[in-house]
């Protein structure tokens, strides 16, 4: 990445039509905040396979540089090469790998690569310095680590195997990703560790996925979306506002950029977008 704080966002797979052509709206409209890049999803176990190839496909037509995120869990050596080699022979150079999560009814087939450390190293393997590789970080710790330690010394494994990116699991406090990246520093990473953002937009759902993926939600900010009951319109203001000043705060202290889960919503990330100053890290501030 370059001095300039960047954004970039993430979409999912559409489902359907009428899914694909949302996507394509937002995408449009996302289009015009100059992201560095835009990542697309990948189903636990290959679920969203094909739909991330198709996705991939319709984004670079859009003008995208895209990242596939790609998972070994469920793979094997030979389907991911595939995968590899059919992203090189469409133009794709960056690569968001991941572990994934193994789907239920796989039973103990979790496939040939267990960590995403080694789909790292595999993809440095095949496709040596071709691929940009990202990788997520967890400034919470990661839901499945025993501690913070184990957990800082997995996300080392992936940069020692070659990643040269990654980006953050969402989270609402600050000083977790100053921490995280401080410890990280401190350990000899010198990655670049972009935030991940998280638009607020629907409690219920934040809720779930915050469970999901080990993101804490303080219980005052819990207290507060709770307050607005299905005030949906106040829940979607107040967020904007809130998320708008933590990523204010989050370029202000030096991060490298920032990276929105867009939830193929363009209104969310670009109500928080307007607040933002972004700025050329590489001119010193006075």
């Amino acid at each position: 990445m370059s001095g300039k704080q960047a954004i970039s966002l993430e979409f999912f797979p559409p489902r359907d039509i009428a899914a694909q052509e949302k996507l394509v709206r937002s995408a449009k409209q996302l289009l015009a905040l100059q992201p560095e890049y835009v990542s697309v999803t990948f189903g636990a176990g290959g679920s969203t396979r094909s739909g991330t190839a198709d996705t991939v496909r319709l984004l670079q037509n859009l003008g995208c540089d895209v990242a596939p995120h790609l998972s070994c869990i469920g793979a094997t050596r030979a389907e991911l090469a595939e995968i590899l080699n059919n992203y090189r022979a469409q133009g794709v150079r960056r690569i968001v790998a991941l572990r994934g999560d193994l789907p239920s009814g796989m039973g103990g087939d979790a496939g040939e690569l267990h960590y995403a450390s080694e789909l790292v190293a595999f993809i440095r393997e095949h496709s040596a310095d071709w691929f940009q590789v990202e990788v997520a970080a967890y400034p919470e710790m990661h839901p499945q680590a025993l501690t913070a330690t184990a957990d800082l010394e997995h996300f080392n494994n992936k940069v020692q195997a070659g990643a040269q990116g990654a980006i953050t699991q969402y989270f609402f406090n600050v000083d977790a990703y100053f921490d995280f990246v401080d410890r990280a520093r401190a350990a000899g990473v010198s990655i670049p560790i972009v935030p991940g953002v998280m638009p607020i937009t629907n409690y219920t759902q934040l809720a779930r996925f915050s469970t999901m993926c080990g993101a804490e939600i303080p219980r005052w900010l819990r207290l507060r979306l709770t307050d607005f009951g299905d005030d949906r319109a106040s829940i979607r203001a107040f967020g904007a506002e809130f998320i708008g000043q933590l990523s204010q705060a989050l370029l202000d202290r030096g991060a490298p950029g920032l990276h929105f889960y867009t939830l193929n919503n363009a209104e969310a990330t670009m109500a928080i977008w307007r607040q933002l100053s972004l700025r050329d890290t590489s001119v010193a501030v006075a």
